[in-house]
């Protein structure tokens, strides 16, 4: 039999990022609750900021029927002399029925002690409060908290719990609550509990109370609240997803209004305005001809004749947070930017301040700048080599400085941001202050790169001076954790170097980068970097392991032949022609292969070795404009290789000719390895 089952757990107002992080494990958790309670059916669920709704509408009101068995013993051991031996009867006891009721039956070749029996499905009503304990239980938001004189904990006080099933109020205890046929309405509306007669009347008198229940209904409210806006006022509400998301979770009727504050803080960099509004406020910036205008869009969870009171609160508040972060502006633009305070402030232990890792990054950047120099002074004529440099380095020495700014304090994440509005008042070179823009990027998966080499440049030396300082002194990513997120900085390095098309070189140029540092083990930062390639490219694995085995370190080289060598193994046919290379990398898994290898044509005795040799030496004099197009060519010499296995006999007993076609083969598989090592490929 099947009913309707609604669960309600209300609670005071969750926070809405904690809340956030947990939402996509949520449904999740209540299926395995109710697989493991072998109640498994269809379910929904939905949460306001004070409620969080488990709505099925058929719930099982029992348990199937099931059979369970039990295999025992081998009989020569059950039974000695015909009487049950200790492991007999134990077994029958875990079974709960005498020896006697125990039967036979096969299993791995063995007659085994074997009992079945069937168990009857227990009622819904009766699991329930556990599974509603499980569930409460097994939600991780992070942090929890206590109250009352309860041992229990919750992100949040429980402060009502509603199971009805069908039409029946089931009753427990959890938490210091006990579960009731009761709910609350919107506190706009009222503080006082409504009854609800059924499951399903639940949600049309919720509604009637001025409850939201459904997200994505909350959401079209105010995603139509905001175009309503835009078409009266001609602007365009700038809709960041995250805070939309966060809105929806911390309103049960929301309302979208739009409120102003004076023109004179637009003086404000537009960043300063909107981080302040949405970080502290949840408010949405308002557009106008693609500029920052002073409005602002504030979600009301408010129900009201006259919301005028409610936009004039809001404008009140944010016109203070403005008000202070003008005056931090004004006061860090009198002090202008300056490094020297960065010594006062650690960056980690066992690597001194912030001014000692701005020192490294310098070396790191003298030394990138010295590398691609030529490039530089191509894209900025206007400089010469020595100009350059004294950029470069005044470039990284600054980079940290707005670190030292009161409005960085106040906006941490405004951090290299200010920096650049800060080098742009004081009339800076648009290369320092573009630099000290960009310098973290990319800061995530979807991130912007540096725009210019220069800017690329200090990125880089802030993340290999952290990625090499780190490993210095034993801080290795290990498993899962990388609490400086060391992988990320790998991931940044090669997209800003695919993304400039410049030479780097993982093993070269990080050894000689790392010279400066207290001595390591190279060897394990190396791997770790080619680690990241198995992350970085969507192929198959075997393919970055073939490239990597070739010996290639440099970043833009490596990604050219991964990405050669995956389009030719994606080929439909590749398996085909694949069996004749792997007999290339098998003749030769024993030889020591070295780049010195010779073949003598004179010893050749047969036209299928002058053939494939012919083939060979056309293909690796001819010039190609890609690594596809060489492997391509490679790859070509299938007909003439199957030629030679079909008709040659490699090892045979004349040592000499033996070598040569071994060195034949080897020359073959040396023109692969130049891209990537064949024997290491696998489809």
């Amino acid at each position: 039999m099947i009913k309707p089952l609604l669960i309600e757990i209300g609670v005071e107002e969750l926070p809405a990022i904690p809340f956030l992080k947990e939402l996509p494990n949520i449904e999740t958790l209540w299926l395995d609750i109710l697989e493991k309670n072998a109640l498994a059916c269809e379910f929904k669920f939905y949460y306001t900021p004070r409620r969080l709704v488990l709505w099925h509408e058929a719930f099982p009101t029992q348990q199937n029927e099931r059979e369970e068995e039990f295999f025992g013993a081998p009989l020569s051991v059950a039974l000695k002399d015909g009487e049950p031996t200790p492991a007999a009867l134990g077994f029958a006891k875990k079974c709960g029925v005498d020896f006697a009721q125990v039967s036979r039956a096969q299993k791995d070749g063995k007659e085994v002690l074997y009992y079945k029996k069937t168990i009857a499905g227990q009622s819904s009503k009766v699991l329930l409060q556990l599974m509603i304990e499980s569930f409460i239980k097994g939600l991780n938001f992070g942090k929890s908290m206590r109250w009352g004189f309860l041992e229990e904990s919750f992100i949040r006080p429980i402060r009502w719990i509603g199971c009805m099933l069908g039409d029946e109020h089931v009753a427990f205890s959890l938490f210091g609550v006990e579960s009731t046929p009761f709910s609350y309405p919107h506190r706009t509306i009222s503080y006082e509990p409504f009854a609800y007669m059924f499951a399903g009347d639940y949600f049309d008198r919720l509604a009637e109370r001025g409850v939201v229940l459904y997200p994505t209904k909350r959401e079209e409210i105010i995603l139509n609240d905001f175009k309503v806006i835009e078409k009266q006022e001609g602007v365009h509400i700038e809709i960041d997803e995250d805070l939309l998301a966060e809105v929806i979770a911390i309103t049960e009727y929301p309302k979208a209004l739009i409120g102003s504050f004076e023109e004179r803080f637009l003086r404000l960099p537009p960043e300063v305005i909107i981080t302040s509004m949405k970080e502290n406020q949840r408010y949405f910036p308002v557009f106008k001809e693609g500029k920052l205008t002073n409005r602002f869009i504030v979600v009301s969870n408010a129900i009201s004749d006259d919301y005028d009171l409610i936009v004039r609160g809001n404008e009140k508040v944010l016109r203070a947070r403005l008000s202070d972060a003008l005056f931090f502006l004004d006061n860090d633009l009198k002090k202008g930017l300056h490094y020297e305070g960065l010594k006062d402030i650690t960056y980690l232990d066992g690597l001194g301040s912030l001014l000692d890792k701005e020192l490294r990054e310098k070396e790191i950047a003298t030394y990138l700048t010295n590398k691609y120099t030529e490039t530089l002074l191509a894209q900025n004529n206007r400089l010469n080599a020595s100009t350059l440099q004294a950029l470069m380095e005044k470039s990284v020495m600054f980079s940290k400085s707005d670190l030292l700014s009161e409005m960085v304090y106040e906006f941490t994440e405004l951090q290299g941001l200010m920096g650049y509005y800060y080098a742009n008042a004081a009339g800076e070179d648009e290369l320092f202050a573009l630099a000290l823009k960009e310098q973290y990027l990319p800061n995530s998966e979807e991130s912007a790169l540096p725009s210019t080499l220069f800017s690329a440049i200090v990125a880089l030396a802030y993340k290999l001076d952290s990625l090499i300082a780190l490993f210095s002194i034993d801080k290795i990513p290990t498993g899962n954790k990388d609490p400086y997120a060391l992988r990320r900085a790998v991931n940044g390095i090669v997209k800003i170097v695919l993304d400039q098309g410049i030479a780097f070189d993982i093993s070269k140029d990080l050894k000689a980068l790392a010279q400066s540092y207290k001595a390591f083990d190279f060897t394990v930062l190396e791997t770790f970097f080619l680690e990241r390639m198995y992350q970085f490219f969507d192929v198959n694995p075997s393919i970055i392991t073939a490239v990597i085995s070739s010996g290639e370190r440099d970043i833009v080289k490596l990604s050219q032949k991964i990405k050669a060598l995956a389009a030719i193994v994606q080929d439909d046919g590749f398996k085909e022609m694949f069996s004749t290379f792997k007999r290339v990398a098998n003749i030769i898994k024993n030889m020591e292969v070295n780049a010195q290898i010779s073949v003598d044509e004179k010893l050749f005795d047969n036209s299928y070795e002058k053939d494939l040799y012919s083939a060979f030496k056309t293909t690796i004099t001819k010039h190609y404009d890609s690594f596809e197009e060489n492997l391509d060519a490679l790859f070509a010499l299938k007909p003439q290789i199957d030629a030679f296995f079909d008709n040659v006999m490699v090892n045979t007993e004349d040592l000499s000719v033996r070598a040569n076609r071994q060195n034949l083969i080897a020359s073959v598989y040396n023109a692969f390895k130049s891209i990537a090592d064949i024997k290491e490929i696998s489809i």
